[in-house]
C-alpha cells in the first residue's frame, strides 16, 4: 500500500535537496533532535518477551508504560460515561424501551426508517444469504426498478449488524436462552394495549403502566435494542481516541485528553446527534474518521512511518468511506489540507506520496465493495488525488519554470484547483454520472442567488442552511471558540515566521546532508502536524458555516485543538509545567460554568413518542391494500410505509441519486399549482396506485419562499399565483382521484390505473 523509500547512499543531487527543502529545517549543527534508534541502545540490545517485549516494540520507558496504563483506564471510563450519556438521552427523548414495535419503527423517521428497513429485511429473511440477496435485488424501494441497495445506500453497517444479530440469536437459541422480554402496555386514552419487546432492563413508564413484566434483569435483546445499543456504543468510542493521542511520538500531555473530553461533553449538543437519530450514516462513519485522523497524526509525527501504520490508515479510511456517501467530501478537505502543508514545506514529498497512495488504494477497494458506484470515481476527491500526485511528480518542472517562493506555491495551488475541476468533469462525462450534480448547485446557491427545485429542497431544511448565529454564541459561552482562536493564532504566527525566514533565505536549502535532515525530522513533523490540523479546522469551519449539519465535524475537532493549551510547544512561555497546569485547570473551571448548564439542559429533555395519525394510516394500509400496491408521497412518510407495511414505493428520502430526484419531483407536483390532470399523468407514469397527501406539506413554511407551492413557483413560473393543487385535494379529490382514507393528518388518494390511451 505504501511506496518504499530507499535511502540514498551518496549525496543527493541538487534537485533532490530543492524538492525536499523546508523552512522548518534547522541549520547544520544547531538541531537538538536525536536520531531515532540511538537512545536506549544498551537497554534494547536484548529481545525481551511478555510485557517488556511489548514495551520494547512500542519504544516506551517504564514510566511511559505506567502513564499509558492510567490513560487507557481514563479512556475506558470516559467511553463508558459517554455511552451511558447517549443511552440516557435516547431513552429520555422517546421512552423508547416502552414503545410498541410499530411505534419503534415510526420513531425511525425519514432516512433512518429507510436504513432500518434493510436491517429488518435481513434479520427476518429465512437465512442471512437470502436477506443479503433481497437487499441486493430490491424491488420495493424504487418501483418498478430493481436496485442493489448496497451500491446505492452505503448499507454495510446494517449488513454487519444484522449478521451479528442473527449469530447472537442463533447461539442463544442453541443454548435455550431467551433473547428478549415482551410485555403488555396499557396506553390509556381509550387506546388498545400493545405488546412491547425489549432486551435490556424493565423500567416503568411515566404515563404507561407495565401490565406484565418479569422482575430483575434479562439479558436478551430485540432487534431495535440490539441495533441502537451497537450504534450508541460505537459512537461512544470516539471519545476514547483523544486520550490515546498523547502517547504517540512527539507526545503532548495526558491532560490534553482530559481537556478534549471536557470540551466534548460541555458542547455535546453541537458535536453529535446520534442520541436523537441513531441509524444515520454519520453515526457509523464519524468515529472511524476520528480514528483515521488519529492514525494520520501518528504518520505525520513519524519521520518514516512503517508499512503497518499506512495499512492501518487505509483500513480506517475504508471504514469511514463505506458507511457514508458524504465521506468523500470530508476526505477532499483532508487531502487539500495535507497538500497545503506540503506546498509550505512541512510535509516531505515521499510521505505525501505515501499518503496519496493509501487514499487511492482505499478508494479502489471502496469502489469494488460498492459494486462500481460511479460517484466515487467521478468525485472531486478522486480527481484531487490524481492531480496532487501529478503535481508532486512534476515538482522539478515547476521549480524550473517558476521562481522559488510564493509564486511557486501559488502556481502549484492553481494547478491543483484547475486540474481537479477539469479532470472531475471529464470523468463525469465519460461515465455519464450526474448523481452529485445537486452538490454543485447547492454550493452555487450559497454564494449566488441561484435557485432550483432540488437546491431549495436542501436549503429550506434548517440542517442544510447556513450556520445559525446561536451556534458560535454557544461556542463562545463555553470558551471553546476563544481557545481555538488563540491556538490557531499562535500556530499561524509561527507558520508565518517560518515562511518569512524561508523567503528571506531566498528558498535555499539549509540542509546539505541526510544526517542533518534526519536529525531535524522530528522538529519538522511536530510543526507540520500542527499546521495540518489548523488547516483542517479551517476547512471544517467553512463546511459548517455553509451547511449547519456539518458542524458535527467542526465541534469535535475544535475540542481536539483545545487540548493544545496543554502543549509546551505552543504555551511553554507560560512557565514551568506546574504553572501551565494551573492555567489549564482555571480555564476548565471557567468552561464548566456554561458546560454543566448545557449538560443539565440535555438531561432535562423528557419526552414520549406518539404518532396516532400515522399509526392509523399504517394499520389501514396493512389491512386494506394488496401487498403489491404501490405508494407515493412525502419522502419521510414513504420510509415509514416501506418499513412498517412492506409495500412498494416510488420515492424515498435518499436524495443523492439523480433518477430518484426526478421521481420525487414528479411525486411532489401534487404540491404545485399544476392542473390535477397533469399531476395524475405524472403519478400514472410512475405506476402509483395510492398517493398519501399531507396537508402540512401544503401549508408548512419554514421561512419565506420555502413552502412547497413557493418552491414550485421557481420551477413552474407560468402557474405562479394559482391556488395549489393540494389545497383543492384537501377539500375534494374528485374528479381526478378518489379518497379512500383520511384523518387529521393524512389522506390516501386512489390513483387511476393506466389505460391504453395513456400508454
Amino acid at each position: 500500500m505504501v511506496a518504499k523509500n530507499r535511502k540514498p547512499t551518496g549525496k543527493s543531487p541538487a534537485t533532490q535537496a530543492d524538492r525536499d527543502k523546508s523552512p522548518l529545517v534547522s541549520p547544520p549543527g544547531k538541531s537538538k533532535a536525536r536520531r531515532p534508534g540511538r537512545e536506549g541502545k544498551a537497554f534494547n540490545s536484548s529481545h525481551p518477551n511478555g510485557l517488556s517485549g511489548v514495551r520494547h516494540k512500542l519504544g516506551l520507558s517504564p514510566s511511559a508504560v505506567g502513564k499509558l496504563g492510567i490513560t487507557l483506564l481514563l479512556a475506558a471510563l470516559t467511553g463508558y460515561l459517554h455511552w451511558y450519556h447517549l443511552s440516557h438521552l435516547f431513552e429520555n427523548d422517546r421512552h423508547f424501551s416502552h414503545l410498541s414495535n410499530l411505534e419503534k419503527e415510526m420513531a425511525f423517521r425519514t432516512e433512518t426508517g429507510l436504513y432500518y428497513s434493510y436491517y429488518k429485511t435481513i434479520i427476518e429473511a429465512p437465512s442471512f444469504l437470502d436477506g443479503l440477496h433481497m437487499v441486493m435485488n430490491d424491488r420495493l424501494t424504487e418501483y418498478p426498478l430493481v436496485i442493489n441497495t448496497l451500491k446505492r445506500f452505503n448499507l454495510y453497517p446494517e449488513v454487519v449488524l444484522a449478521s451479528w444479530y442473527r449469530m447472537y440469536t442463533g447461539v442463544m437459541g442453541y443454548f435455550g436462552i431467551p433473547t428478549k422480554m415482551c410485555w403488555s402496555i396499557n396506553r390509556g386514552e381509550g387506546l388498545t394495549p400493545v405488546d412491547s419487546c425489549e432486551g435490556t432492563d424493565c423500567r416503568h413508564g411515566v404515563t404507561r403502566s407495565v401490565l406484565s413484566c418479569s422482575d430483575g434483569d434479562h439479558k436478551g435483546k430485540d432487534p431495535f435494542s440490539w441495533m441502537t445499543f451497537q450504534i450508541l456504543f460505537h459512537s461512544a468510542s470516539l471519545i476514547v481516541h483523544p486520550h490515546v493521542l498523547p502517547f504517540f511520538p512527539s507526545s503532548g500531555s495526558w491532560l490534553g485528553g482530559v481537556v478534549t473530553t471536557m470540551c466534548f461533553f460541555f458542547n455535546h449538543g453541537e458535536s453529535t446527534r446520534v442520541m436523537w437519530t441513531p441509524p444515520l450514516r454519520e453515526s457509523f462513519a464519524y468515529p472511524f474518521l476520528v480514528l483515521q485522523m488519529l492514525l494520520l497524526t501518528y504518520v505525520l509525527r513519524t519521520p518514516t512511518p512503517s508499512r503497518t501504520a499506512m495499512v492501518a490508515l487505509g483500513i480506517s479510511n475504508l471504514c469511514f468511506m463505506l458507511p457514508w456517501q458524504f465521506a468523500q467530501f470530508v476526505l477532499l478537505t483532508q487531502v487539500a489540507s495535507l497538500f497545503a502543508s506540503y506546498i509550505l514545506g512541512y510535509l516531505r514529498a515521499i510521505k505525501m506520496q505515501s499518503i496519496l497512495v493509501t487514499h487511492m488504494i482505499t478508494l479502489s477497494f471502496c469502489f469494488i465493495l460498492m459494486f462500481g458506484n460511479s460517484m466515487l470515481l467521478t468525485s472531486f476527491y478522486a480527481s484531487s488525488l490524481v492531480s496532487i500526485w501529478a503535481i508532486i511528480a512534476l515538482r522539478d518542472r515547476f521549480a524550473q519554470v517558476f521562481k522559488s517562493g510564493i509564486v511557486l506555491w501559488v502556481m502549484q495551488g492553481l494547478a491543483w484547483v484547475g486540474s481537479t475541476i477539469l479532470l472531475k468533469f471529464m470523468l463525469s462525462t465519460v461515465f455519464g454520472a450526474s448523481d452529485d450534480a445537486h452538490i454543485s448547485g447547492l454550493i452555487k446557491s450559497k454564494f449566488t442567488s441561484y435557485k432550483d427545485f432540488h437546491t431549495l429542497m436542501y436549503t429550506c431544511a434548517a440542517e442544510f442552511d447556513l450556520m445559525e448565529l446561536e451556534t458560535p454564541v454557544r461556542y463562545l459561552k463555553t470558551l471553546l471558540l476563544p481557545i481555538n482562536v488563540l491556538v490557531v493564532a499562535l500556530i499561524a504566527w509561527r507558520t508565518v515566521r517560518d515562511v518569512v525566514r524561508f523567503l528571506r533565505d531566498d528558498g535555499k536549502a539549509s540542509v546539505k546532508s541526510d544526517d542533518v535532515d534526519e536529525a531535524a525530522g522530528t522538529e519538522i513533523a511536530a510543526r507540520g502536524e500542527l499546521v495540518y490540523h489548523s488547516l483542517q479546522l479551517v476547512a471544517f469551519a467553512v463546511l459548517a458555516v455553509l451547511i449547519m449539519r456539518l458542524k458535527l465535524f467542526l465541534t469535535p475537532h475544535m475540542c481536539i485543538m483545545a487540548s493544545l493549551i496543554c502543549s509546551k510547544q505552543l504555551f511553554g512561555w507560560i512557565g514551568q509545567t506546574f504553572k501551565q497546569q494551573i492555567v489549564v485547570f482555571a480555564v476548565m473551571t471557567a468552561m464548566a460554568i456554561q458546560g454543566v448548564a448545557n449538560l443539565q439542559a440535555q438531561w432535562a429533555i423528557i419526552g414520549e413518542f406518539s404518532n396516532l395519525p400515522q399509526e392509523e394510516l399504517l394499520d389501514w394500509i396493512q389491512d386494506n391494500t394488496h401487498p403489491d400496491s404501490v405508494f407515493a408521497g412525502a419522502m419521510p412518510t414513504m420510509a415509514s410505509v416501506k418499513l412498517s407495511t412492506g409495500r412498494p414505493i416510488v420515492n424515498h428520502p435518499h436524495y443523492e441519486d439523480a433518477g430518484l430526484r426526478e421521481r420525487t419531483k414528479l411525486v411532489y407536483s401534487m404540491y404545485s399549482r399544476m392542473s390535477g390532470e397533469t399531476v395524475k399523468r405524472n403519478l400514472m407514469k410512475l405506476g402509483v396506485d395510492f398517493f398519501i397527501l399531507e396537508d402540512s406539506w401544503c401549508t408548512r413554511r419554514t421561512r419565506p419562499g420555502c413552502s412547497m407551492p413557493e418552491i414550485w413557483d421557481i420551477e413552474d413560473p407560468q402557474n405562479a399565483g394559482k391556488i395549489p393543487l393540494c389545497t383543492h385535494m384537501s377539500k375534494t379529490a374528485r374528479p381526478h382521484f378518489t379518497t379512500l382514507f383520511s384523518n387529521d393528518i393524512y389522506k390516501v388518494l386512489k390513483v387511476p390505473k393506466v389505460t391504453k390511451a395513456h400508454r
